[in-house]
């Protein structure tokens, strides 16, 4: 059983990649964006960033998601920002408080080994104009700033790979499988 979220900052391409990597291997997909409250989407579409206390339920909600997938034995692909260590931690733990050793060893009992995290990177440029093309979406072009102001890179010991974007987007796709593909 995998479970693997796409993440990067808005723009980056989360959601074409997941899903399409979900398509090719026939594995369950979720969409973070679809899974904000309104509340978030309201204030984004203001040019408001969101800040920890308005992510930290909907990241609970999303880890909730990945837990059921685990526990019913699915492979999943969930397209997240996940721009924060501790958000990471929140998405594999479901905990806030991810420094809290006792916690941690008792979510591990029902917690996958590990969540492969795939972040997309690319430069603000190229990311902003992807950006620009985007149409209805919440998310406006004017907080890419604060998104790359947000982006903790993942790094050991956490679980992930970092892609770069400016291949062909099936071609990143096909680089991804094969890695999912070479570990699973």
């Amino acid at each position: 059983m995998v479970l693997v979220v796409v993440m990067g900052v808005s723009g980056s391409g989360k959601s074409t990649v997941g899903s399409l990597l979900a398509d090719k291997l026939g594995w369950k997909f979720y969409d973070a964006d679809d899974c904000h409250p309104e509340q978030n989407r309201r204030k984004m579409a203001e040019g408001i960033p969101l800040n920890d206390q308005d992510r930290i339920p909907w990241l609970c909600h999303l880890h909730a998601i990945l837990m059921r997938e685990h526990m019913s034995g699915q492979n999943a692909i969930l397209a997240c920002s996940a721009l924060k260590k501790m958000y990471r931690c929140i998405l594999e733990n479901g905990e806030t408080n991810c420094q809290s050793l006792n916690n941690q060893q008792e979510e591990k009992k029902s917690a996958p080994q590990k969540i492969l995290f795939v972040h997309l990177a690319g430069s603000m440029d190229l990311i902003a104009s992807r950006l620009g093309k985007r149409k209805g979406h919440f998310m406006p072009p004017t907080l890419l700033q604060s998104q790359f102001d947000t982006l903790e890179p993942p790094l050991a010991p956490e679980n992930f790979i970092t892609v770069g974007l400016e291949k062909p987007i099936l071609e990143i796709v096909s680089d991804i499988e094969r890695h999912i593909r070479s570990l699973y």
